[in-house]
C-alpha cells in the first residue's frame, strides 16, 4: 500500500467527479533507480500539484480531459506525461527522472495585500482556478506564472556574500593543549554546495562550511540519560586521507522529544517581500515552505505574520494553528517588491514575539529571505547589535535563506549565530519540507542554548592535532567557563558531530622540533592513558547558569574500514568538504575514494540523503571549477 501524500498547493478541485481520474506512481532517479523525495508533480497549466514523499510516492487528483503532468525537480530535467482523455478511475505513472544541468521551477505568485504600501506586484497569467479563488476571497487576486526552462546563471557576476574562512591548523599538544569552540547545528552550507553542483558547478571555497556538511546528516548516537539533554559518544580510528594520522569523532546527540510533547510554539513568520525575493526561487518557495509547515501546527501553537519591503507591518495577528485557512490566506496574499527594510522588519516581528511571549513555551522568530538588506541596517556590525540586543528578550531566531545570485549567506549566518538561533538554506521544496516538517522539533525546539565544547589533549598520546571545520566557531579557552559568551544551540533530537585530525605520538610530525628553544621528550603512553578529555557547557533554554558535562577517550585507533558507520560517513563528508575547497589538508584523498567511504557506510539511510549525497560526490569531479576559464560563462 502507498503512503499517502499530503498536496503541497493551496488551489484543488472541490470533489472529485466524472471528469477527474485519480493519479498515483512513484518518482525515480534514471540511474540509481531509488525513489526521489520532494519531486513537485503538477498538472500543466493549473496550480494543482503534490510533492512526491521520502520514497518518492505521489497521489493526485487531477482532470481526465487532455491533462498533462509535468515532474520536476531542482538538477533533473522536466519530464511531462499526457494522461489518456478517456481515462476514469485510477490510474499510474510511474516516472524516472534524468539529471540535467538546468532546473525547471513552478512558480506560483500570488497577488493582493494588505497594504501596497508594503508590497509591490509580480505579473503572471491568471488562471481559472485563480478566478475562482479571487471571487472566494473577496476579490483577492492570485496569479500563476508557467513553467519555463530557465538555465542556472553562474556564480561569476553574481553578488553572492560568502564570509572568508581560512582553514584550521595544526596545533602542538604540549604547547596548546586546549581547543574551544561553540557547536553549530547549521545545515545552510550542504544544500547551498547541493544547488551548485546540480547546476554542473563546483561552489566558491567559502560557501563550503565543512561542520555545516557534516551536520547536514543525521547519525545513530544513543539516546542521552534521562537527566541531561543530550548524550556524548567520541571514537577513534585511523584517518582515511592520511593513514599515518588518526581520526577523532565527537558526537552529541539531542534528546528526541515527540511532537505532542513539545511545549506551545509562538512563532512569528517574518518574511521579506522585497522587490529581490520576485524571483522563482525565492517569495513562491517560501510561500510553499511556510504552507508545509502549517500543516504540522497545532492547536496549542500560534502565529503571527509580519513582512518588509519599503516598511514593515504585521499582516496576521497571533492566530491558533487549528486556523490554517486563516494562515494559509495571509501567506497566499503575499507578493514581493520594493527595497527592503530589513533592520525594520526584524524589529517588528520581535516585537510581537514579546507582546504575546509564552513563558512556558518556545518563542520564536522564523525569517525567510535572501539577506539582501538595503535599507535601514546595511553594515553586518550593525545588524549583529540589533540581533545581539533582541535575544536578551528569550526570543530565538531561524533563518530561512532563498534564492540565488545576490545571496547574502554571510549577513543570514551572521543573523542566526547571533540570534540564537539556526541557518538553513532553501534549495527546493524537498529541503523545506526536511526542515519544517521532519525536523520540526530541532530547527524550532531548543533544548539547550550556548553549548560550548573543550578538549584537552594529552601530549602523551598526541603530537599535534586540527579541529576540522567550525572556523567561525571559534573561542578563546576563557571563554568556555564565561556564561556571558554566546555559543550555539541545540534542537530537540538534533545530532552535532565534530572531527580532529591527530598526529598521534610516534609519527612524523607536521611541524618541525624548533631549535633555540628546549624540545623536552615526551615519553609515549600506553593505550589505556587518555587521548583527550572533553568537557560541555550548556544552559537551558530560558536559563543563565551554565552546567558542565565531562568524558575522557582512551584506547587505540581502529582500522577505518572498522570503523562505524557514524564515523566512516562524517570522514567522506569532510574528504568532500575538503576536495571542493582544494584544502592543503585533504592528502590522498580523491572524489573516488569519497565515494567509496560514503557508500560503505550508508546503513539504513531511509529517506535517501546520503544516497544523494554520493551521487553528488560522483558528479562533483566533472563539475567546471569557479575559477577556471570565466569567459567560457559568458562572464567578462
Amino acid at each position: 500500500m502507498q503512503p499517502s501524500v499530503a498536496q503541497t498547493v493551496v488551489n484543488k478541485p472541490s470533489a472529485a467527479t466524472a471528469d477527474t481520474v485519480t493519479v498515483r506512481g512513484r518518482v525515480t532517479d534514471a540511474q540509481t533507480k531509488q525513489g526521489l523525495p520532494g519531486v513537485t508533480v503538477l498538472v500543466k497549466g493549473t496550480a494543482l500539484g503534490v510533492s512526491t514523499d521520502t520514497n518518492g510516492f505521489y497521489k493526485l487528483v487531477v482532470p481526465s480531459i487532455r491533462a498533462v503532468l509535468t515532474f520536476n525537480s531542482v538538477g533533473y530535467a522536466t519530464v511531462e506525461r499526457k494522461l489518456d482523455a478517456k481515462a476514469t478511475g485510477a490510474r499510474v505513472v510511474n516516472v524516472a527522472l534524468h539529471p540535467d544541468t538546468k532546473a525547471l521551477q513552478e512558480v506560483v505568485v500570488t497577488g493582493g495585500s494588505p497594504s501596497q504600501a508594503l508590497m509591490g506586484s509580480v505579473s503572471g497569467v491568471q488562471s481559472q482556478a485563480a478566478h475562482d479563488r479571487k471571487q472566494k476571497r473577496g476579490g483577492v487576486s492570485v496569479q500563476i506564472q508557467g513553467i519555463s526552462s530557465m538555465p542556472r546563471a553562474p556564480w561569476y557576476g553574481r553578488s553572492e556574500s560568502y564570509a572568508t574562512i581560512q582553514e584550521n591548523s595544526f596545533h602542538t599538544a604540549r604547547k596548546e593543549p586546549l581547543s574551544t569552540f561553540s557547536i553549530d547545528v547549521d545545515a545552510a552550507s550542504y544544500s547551498n554546495v547541493r544547488r551548485f553542483l546540480n547546476d554542473g558547478q563546483r561552489p566558491p571555497r567559502d560557501a563550503v562550511r565543512i561542520e555545516e556538511m557534516i551536520n547536514y546528516f543525521t547519525y545513530d548516537y544513543p539516546q542521552p540519560a534521562a537527566n541531561e539533554p543530550f548524550s556524548v559518544t567520541t571514537e577513534l580510528a585511523t584517518c582515511p586521507w592520511n593513514p599515518k594520522h588518526q581520526l577523532l569523532q565527537v558526537g552529541l546527540q539531542g534528546k528526541k522529544v515527540e511532537t505532542s510533547n513539545l511545549p506551545a510554539a509562538n512563532l512569528v513568520f517574518l518574511v521579506d517581500v522585497s522587490g529581490s525575493m520576485s524571483g522563482p526561487d525565492r517569495l513562491p518557495l517560501v510561500q510553499s515552505a511556510l504552507r508545509l509547515l502549517v500543516k504540522v501546527l497545532r492547536p496549542q501553537d500560534r502565529v503571527s505574520l509580519v513582512v518588509y519591503a519599503g516598511a514593515a507591518g504585521v499582516v496576521l495577528e497571533p492566530t491558533p494553528g487549528t486556523r490554517r485557512a486563516d494562515i494559509l490566506d495571509a501567506i497566499d496574499r503575499l507578493q514581493a517588491g520594493g527595497s527592503t527594510a530589513g533592520g525594520e522588519g526584524l524589529r517588528l516581528a520581535y516585537s510581537t514575539a514579546r507582546k504575546y511571549f509564552n513563558k512556558e513555551g518556545n518563542n520564536r522568530v522564523i525569517l525567510a529571505t535572501d539577506g539582501d538588506f538595503n535599507v535601514g541596517e546595511q553594515s553586518d556590525a550593525a545588524m549583529e547589535r540589533l540581533i545581539t540586543e533582541e535575544r536578551e528578550s528569550g526570543v530565538f531566531l531561524t533563518v530561512l535563506g532563498v534564492g540565488e545570485g545576490n545571496l547574502q549567506d554571510k549577513k543570514m549566518e551572521l543573523l542566526a549565530d547571533k540570534g540564537n538561533g539556526n541557518y538553513a538554506y532553501l534549495d527546493n521544496l524537498d529541503e523545506a519540507r526536511r526542515v519544517l516538517v521532519r525536523q520540526f522539533g530541532g530547527t524550532l525546539f531548543t533544548i539547550a542554548k550556548d553549548v560550548k565544547l573543550q578538549l584537552e589533549f594529552n601530549p602523551a598520546r598526541v603530537q599535534q592535532y586540527r579541529l576540522i571545520g567550525y572556523e567561525n566557531r571559534a573561542l578563546a579557552d576563557e571563554d568556555f567557563n564565561n556564561d556571558r559568551k554566546d555559543a550555539g544551540e541545540l534542537g530537540a533530537g538534533h545530532t552535532v558531530t565534530a572531527l580532529y585530525e591527530i598526529v598521534p605520538v610516534g609519527a612524523p610530525p607536521v611541524v618541525d622540533p624548533l631549535k633555540y628553544q628546549a624540545n623536552p621528550a615526551v615519553a609515549p603512553a600506553s593505550a589505556t592513558a587518555d587521548v583527550m578529555t572533553v568537557k560541555l557547557r550548556y544552559k537551558e533554554p530560558q536559563g543563565s547558569t551554565s552546567r558542565l558535562l565531562e568524558r575522557a577517550l582512551r584506547g587505540t585507533a581502529t582500522p577505518i574500514v572498522q570503523a562505524s558507520e557514524n564515523l566512516r560517513f562524517a570522514a567522506a563528508v569532510a574528504q568532500f568538504g575538503m576536495l571542493l575547497r582544494q584544502s592543503d589538508y585533504r592528502g590522498s584523498a580523491t572524489f573516488e575514494t569519497t565515494a567509496k567511504l560514503a557508500e560503505g557506510a550508508r546503513g539504513k539511510d531511509a529517506e535517501g540523503y546520503r544516497a544523494e549525497f554520493v551521487r553528488l560526490v560522483k558528479t562533483a569531479e566533472a563539475a567546471r571549477r569557479p575559477t577556471e576559464d570565466p569567459e567560457s560563462y559568458g562572464v567578462r
